[in-house]
């Protein structure tokens, strides 16, 4: 009898689509779908391939989980795996799973990976290396811990995702502004960070039965919130061809120690790390979920296999066959310039002829759209090839060719 594979969805997004569409691909599961958008906004292609649906109104509330759940369960009957991509669904998703008897990541460690403020407690006790941090809950917590750490400051929301609400701050000043604008509260407390000052890098990895199986390194280039703080830049995401040299024993090991710590078992995480002017490494923050931005798509690129379709197999199998590294790859994200919406983009027939030959995958960002308010902007160019320098030199040629003009 096939295996029933619950897939949890708030609303069907290209990237969350690409796992649902990697998890129906999968052999011997019958893949039922909890989502809030409606069916009949799903692709046909995909919703033919669902052995069920059913709707609810908050997917982040786990009683809404379980009761839909039950659902599916009695025409299906009890699942195999519950598995949703997005960094906010993994503790309901967790408390759902503990409820209903299905295993998967326990809620302690899904909290673990989704409190910052906790996270950074954590390994920090397992004496690994990352910013410190305070939780602050007035103004009186947070300017303490400005004057015991100095500036700039980080200030972000305990369970962001994405560099969303996170801001910079630099001096007394502006900590007094940021603290009249969004003043920190017990119900609502904000993360307060040292500002770590060096190249930020990913460390993607597989575990399973807690051992590391396979990692995968990137660069962000700059990091996103410098390209926060300044919306002429246009992001890329680096993936060197080599990772496996000494330069980068440290992070292994202070990746494999933190994810231990914070009780990952099998799945796959994405880690963001910074490489200090003095040689030193610092942890910023892990999610116990696949990475955004495109970056499933690079390192599908790079391994030259679908990781949309390995994550779901790791989980619902609990197999993942460690791919070599083929392959570097990028991705340019394009951001408008200027005020307004898009009105045109610059620079495309250019950048196609220089390097349309590398071209693995493109969004373009169409005229009359309104700007995002991500560093991944509106679109993306991702590309490859067998030497890293030619990559490198790509991504930064293409970011100064194309424009994206708003008006």
């Amino acid at each position: 009898m096939a295996r029933h594979v619950v897939f949890i969805a708030p609303f069907f997004m290209d990237a969350t689509l690409r796992f649902l569409r990697g998890t129906l691909r999968l052999t011997d599961v019958n893949v039922s779908l909890v989502s809030q958008d409606p069916l009949e906004a799903l692709p046909a292609n995909l919703a033919r391939g669902l052995a069920a649906h059913w709707r609810v109104d908050d997917v982040l509330d786990p009683a809404r989980l379980v009761e839909a759940v039950n659902g599916l369960a009695g025409r299906l009957g009890k699942p195999h795996r519950m598995l949703g991509p997005l960094e906010q669904l993994q503790v309901p998703l967790a408390l759902a799973r503990e409820a209903l008897g299905v295993e998967g990541l326990s809620s302690e460690a899904a909290l673990n990976f989704r409190d910052k403020s906790r996270m950074k407690n954590v390994l920090r006790a397992a004496d690994i290396p990352c910013a410190r941090h305070a939780l602050t809950v007035d103004a009186a917590t947070a300017r303490a811990f400005a004057a015991e750490v100095g500036y700039p400051l980080v200030a972000k929301p305990p369970a962001g995702a994405g560099a969303k609400g996170t801001f910079r701050i630099d001096n007394p000043a502006e900590l007094d502004a940021w603290l009249t604008r969004m003043p920190p509260a017990e119900a609502q407390p904000t993360l307060l960070e040292e500002f770590v000052h060096g190249a930020e890098h990913t460390f993607d990895s597989v575990m399973i039965d807690g051992e590391l199986v396979w990692h995968s390194i990137s660069s962000y280039l700059p990091s996103p919130l410098i390209v926060l703080d300044n919306p002429w830049i246009q992001w890329t995401v680096f993936l060197p061809r080599s990772i496996h040299g000494p330069e980068y024993d440290d992070i292994r090991d202070a990746a494999g120690r933190g994810l231990t710590a914070l009780g990952m078992q099998s799945g796959l995480s994405h880690m963001e790390w910074f490489r200090l002017a003095d040689g030193r490494i610092a942890l910023s923050e892990v999610g116990a979920r696949p990475p955004g931005a495109q970056i499933t798509t690079l390192l599908s690129c790079a391994h030259d296999i679908d990781f949309y379709r390995a994550w779901p197999r790791l989980l619902v199998d609990g197999v993942f066959d460690p791919p070599p590294r083929r392959f570097a790859a990028g991705a340019a994200y394009f951001r408008g310039q200027g005020r307004g919406r898009i009105r045109a983009i610059h620079g495309l027939d250019e950048a196609q002829k220089r390097y349309g030959s590398l071209v693995m995958e493109v969004k373009l960002p169409q005229p009359g759209e309104p700007p995002s308010d991500s560093y991944e902007g509106n679109g993306y160019v991702v590309v490859r090839h067998e030497d890293s320098d030619v990559v490198r030199r790509a991504l930064a040629d293409i970011v100064s060719l194309v424009r994206v003009e708003l008006a």
